[in-house]
């Protein structure tokens, strides 16, 4: 059986990251890893970070659970049916219910096939503390992703004093009292944590649609390379609804692009040696009325 391991959090929490971490991990131990991935928008940026030799299926443009559930069991499926692999990681859109994407990997098409491990959830530290500032839908989904969690990495915990760092622990552990619950500095956790955990049993779940979570995706492309200090003065400008945004731009004076990063007011660039097209992704609510860079 191949063991499959789910990775919930909400947007810009570091799935990604500790995704990316554990692919490495798995090959280091001779274990060759399969990825099933879900993109709330139309392009697969996220996957553009997996590396070449890795199986890998996607869902662009929609929500691993819901509606999606058919579409994910035939991508599982396709993936069973062509290649070979030890460990299956399934990475979540950030709008998505841990446990309605737990649907897709107990299809009585390839159960006996799947052992499911359990769902690790990344958190960002300082969001989590904050979150009474999100709408009541987005701070739901988010602690009940936290609340689903068999292994729970709270991240990002380098931008918490001490005593914060406390406070979110403490009220971490009241939403979650089973989880494992790791404090962790850009999602780095040693693999053994996620090979001792098991799932715990779940409750009934009211299903909580994308679409009525208000979220929303918008792709704004770029003929011409941007000024970065011009477009970081509108990244300032940006309201706390404005929850991700990712994608490749080229910057004025660079021949290649750069890879872009934004969540929650922090940014990051990552400078690319390919011929990447220039677009970003925004995810977040009432983008309709943002002014574009």
């Amino acid at each position: 059986m191949v063991d499959v391991y789910l990775f919930s959090g909400f947007l810009g929490s570091g799935k990604t990251t500790l995704l990316k971490k554990m692919i490495m991990e798995f090959k280091e131990q001779g274990l060759k890893p399969a990825i099933f991935m879900n993109e709330l928008g139309s392009m697969n940026f996220d996957s553009e970070e997996v590396g070449d030799g890795v199986p890998l299926k996607e869902i662009l443009d929609g929500c691993i659970c819901c509606s999606g559930s058919e579409k994910s069991e035939a991508q599982i499926q396709s993936l069973l049916a062509e290649s070979e692999f030890d460990v299956l990681l399934i990475e979540t859109t950030g709008a998505a219910h841990p446990v309605e994407a737990l649907d897709a990997i107990f299809s009585p098409l390839f159960a006996e096939r799947l052992n499911f491990r359990g769902i690790v959830t990344v958190a960002d530290s300082k969001r989590f503390l904050e979150r009474q500032q999100l709408s009541p839908q987005i701070r739901s989904l988010f602690i009940e992703q936290i609340r689903h969690a068999d292994l729970l990495l709270a991240n990002k915990t380098d931008l918490l004093s001490e005593s914060e760092q406390s406070q979110a622990i403490f009220e971490i552990q009241q939403i979650n009292p089973t989880a494992r619950i790791v404090q962790t500095v850009h999602a780095k956790v040693p693999l053994q944590l996620l090979e001792s955990i098991s799932p715990a049993e779940r409750g009934a779940v009211e299903q909580a649609p994308v679409s009525k979570l208000n979220l929303q995706t918008k792709i704004v492309s770029f003929d011409q390379p941007i000024e970065r200090e011009a477009f970081e003065d509108w990244l300032r400008t940006l309201p706390d609804t404005v929850y991700r945004i990712k994608g490749y731009i080229t910057l004025s004076g660079h021949s290649y692009p750069h890879s872009f990063q934004y969540a929650y007011g922090m940014v990051q660039w990552l400078p690319e040696y390919l011929k990447l097209r220039n677009q970003i992704v925004l995810i977040g609510e009432n983008l309709d009325e943002l002014a574009m860079p």
